[in-house]
């Protein structure tokens, strides 16, 4: 999300837990726990990757009651491309790395970043400074960090708060722009 905002290409924009970019510099223990199942491999990076109920458990539900974890793991768990987890892992290396972020351009438009409090795939200090870098455009920039919340976020039983926090935010700068357009109709 973060890279179409920055190409100017979005309204307003809300990145869940987002995947680190070029400049975004934290690396701590738990998001590498979390994917160390795809990065172990460097053949992982062109196929698609199971994850182990442990696996999952860490790295998305870890927030949630054992019981909703396996319910969460039947539901969504699927085997996944390698391939965004490498380029993530690698963009602060790639000099042609697809995970670059414009965070200049003045066409972004609002950004809202929300990071889950007990996070382990993309922790609060990942989150943060990819705030920290968008915070470079002119346009708002805002964060929040939901209590008691893992990378499940938006799948676990509690997704509408988060759907909620993300409505209201782009309410408050497209909606406002719907209004008044109908209003100098």
């Amino acid at each position: 999300m973060q890279i179409l905002a920055g190409r100017g290409l979005a309204a307003a924009t809300v990145a869940i837990d987002p995947a680190p970019f070029r400049g975004v510099l934290p690396l701590p223990f738990s998001a590498l726990k979390s994917a160390w199942p795809v990065l172990g491999d460097p053949a992982n990076r062109n196929r698609a990757v199971p994850l182990t109920f442990d696996q999952f458990r860490f790295g998305f539900a870890n927030a949630v009651s054992e019981e909703e974890a396996k319910e969460l793991y039947e539901k969504f768990a699927v085997p996944a491309s390698g391939r965004p987890l490498f380029q993530a892992a690698t963009a602060n290396l790639n000099p042609w790395t697809e995970a670059k972020v414009d965070t200049e351009n003045p066409a972004r438009g609002p950004l809202l970043i929300i990071s889950g409090e007990k996070d382990n795939t993309v922790p609060w200090s990942i989150a943060n400074a990819s705030f920290k870098r968008q915070q470079e455009n002119a346009a708002v920039t805002e964060i929040i960090e939901m209590p008691n919340r893992g990378h499940a976020l938006t799948i676990d039983s509690r997704w509408r708060e988060v759907a909620d926090t993300s409505l209201r935010f782009v309410q408050r700068f497209v909606g406002a722009k719907v209004t008044e357009a109908a209003s100098t109709a």
